[in-house]
């Protein structure tokens, strides 16, 4: 397991639940200092308080869709407080299902600003060396397995997860040479509170392993986040086992 050092600080979007919230909490237990950012701050608080570490845990209140084009601003904030970044780990996420002959405008645009707008305009504020350690800094993203293999309703959703992933791309391509790394993680279906027992029983015959569990995706994030993975950037990685 890869292991970090409370200089190295994190910032985590979606840490008040679900996936980000394991990612915030293994980072945590493997050393290192976590900005977790969410719009709850009694399930932040209820993040921190479950940490390993919680002295090393710092919460922010923030809706990232209130005001994208802020949105670097807002990082140059945080480091102000806590100090330059080691990286992020982005799992802000929404996923609407919703098939085309219904679809409005409404539903994608809220797709693209917080599954493809917000973290970009995020890692612009990050890219910038005023706010970053420098060489070895990396990004992660959550996209989804739905933006290479969709299904149907899922229009708004995969294509927003399947632009973060070739922005990702892109901006790997941009910033290597400041030796700074960007990836993203594809999972397909992973267990997490939000998961409706019914769901999971009606799609669980297509997982030869089972679900996928939070902590599986977050200890692919601390990999790629450290330096064991120096020599990893501009890459998508399916996170899956159904799908082979």
């Amino acid at each position: 397991m890869p292991t970090f050092t409370t200089e190295q600080k994190f910032i985590i979007t979606g840490a008040s639940s679900g996936i980000g919230k394991e990612i915030a909490l293994f980072l945590n237990r493997s050393g290192a200092t976590v900005v977790g950012i969410g719009r709850d701050t009694e399930r932040l608080n209820e993040m921190k308080s479950n940490a390993v570490y919680p002295e090393n845990v710092f919460v922010e209140t923030k809706d990232l869709t209130a005001n994208i084009a802020t949105l670097p601003v807002y990082i140059k904030q945080l480091k102000e407080k806590y100090g330059k970044f080691s990286g992020m780990a982005y799992c802000a996420g929404i996923v609407p299902i919703q098939p085309l002959a219904i679809t409005d405008l409404d539903t994608v645009q809220d797709a693209l600003n917080i599954n493809y707008l917000a973290p970009v305009f995020l890692a612009k504020g990050l890219a910038d060396k005023r706010n970053n350690v420098g060489a070895g800094t990396s990004m992660v993203f959550l996209s989804s397995a739905a933006a290479r293999i969709s299904d149907k309703g899922h229009l708004a959703y995969a294509g927003s997860k399947a632009a973060l992933c070739a922005a990702v791309k892109s901006m790997a391509k941009e910033y290597a040479k400041n030796k700074i790394r960007m990836n993203c993680i594809l999972p397909s279906n992973i267990r997490t509170s939000k998961s409706p027992q019914e769901y999971i029983d009606s799609q669980i015959q297509q997982y030869p392993m089972g679900f996928g569990e939070p902590q599986d995706v977050a200890e692919l994030v601390a990999f790629l986040l450290s330096k064991e993975a120096s020599w990893i950037t501009g890459q998508n990685y399916v996170l899956d086992c159904c799908s082979f």
